[in-house]
């Protein structure tokens, strides 16, 4: 049994966020409210990553209507806070605000787990260590999946402790920069999960804006088609995101990509 239901492996496709405005034309209708973008974007994927928590922390209402939103199988990834990954020593003060805002998620079974995304200057150390273990509690129950930047935390014991702690691992697409993380899937938990950044190796250390503005092309797609088949039949789950924002490019690769893998969206 065990086998059957790993080789049936559920693979999920979707954007790092979706109420931007320069996805007007590109992917949403023209004159779409912004508030009917989420019930656009469920008739297209299943699953997408919400960011805006990085940056503030909402009122538990604002999860709930996206909820309301989001049909049977559909789910959302959700990302901590920077007090979590950036501004570390407020953490504290944060978590039950937190997990006070994803409390309609979690309790309506459409939370499928949250990342965090460190910043390239978090390299790996004891005390980064101890930190990681520390969001781990922060928020358990929940699902913790934890994307490096810097390369410091490119290491097999790296994974192999990820592994025993039962923290996922995300992997990267990003520029071929000093520095930055490989394209190396590893495989920590029973799901994997994937965000494609976009290869903009003159745009990344410019601007937040200009460090997405990438359109994958069909055999940098293929490659990655080629990874996800060669683990489906090893996980229970695969999350893939584009993080490619920048007008509509990561909506235009995601539904490529689920046609790739003929998936049904």
């Amino acid at each position: 049994m065990q086998s059957d239901l790993i080789q049936s492996a559920d693979i999920r496709v979707g954007t790092s966020g979706y109420s931007f405005a320069d996805w007007i034309g590109p992917f949403y209708p023209y004159h779409i409210p912004k508030g009917k973008m989420l019930d656009y974007y469920v008739q297209h994927f299943p699953t997408v990553e919400i960011n805006s928590t990085y940056y503030r922390i909402p009122h538990p209402a604002v999860m709930y209507n996206m909820v309301k939103k989001a049909p049977p199988g559909f789910d959302f990834m959700v990302k901590v806070p920077q007090s979590f990954t950036h501004h570390r020593n407020s953490m504290a003060s944060e978590i039950d605000a937190f997990k006070e805002s994803i409390r309609p998620m979690v309790d309506s079974g459409k939370l499928a787990g949250l990342l965090a995304q460190f910043p390239y200057s978090f390299k790996r150390s004891p005390e980064a260590e101890s930190h990681l273990l520390a969001c781990c509690e922060a928020v358990a129950p929940a699902k913790l999946f934890v994307e490096y930047r810097h390369s410091s935390w490119s290491s097999i014991s790296v994974v192999e402790k990820m592994r025993r702690e039962g923290v996922g691992y995300v992997s990267v697409d990003e520029p071929d920069l000093p520095g930055l993380m490989d394209r190396s899937v590893h495989l920590t938990t029973d799901t994997a999960y994937v965000r494609l950044h976009g290869r903009n190796a003159d745009g990344w250390w410019v601007s937040g804006e200009q460090r997405y503005n990438y359109l994958y092309s069909e055999s940098e797609l293929e490659e990655w088609r080629q990874r996800i088949e060669a683990i489906r039949n090893k996980v229970a789950r695969v999350y893939v995101y584009f993080n490619n924002c920048y007008d509509g490019k990561a909506a235009s690769n995601a539904l490529d990509f689920i046609k790739r893998l003929n998936l049904d969206r």
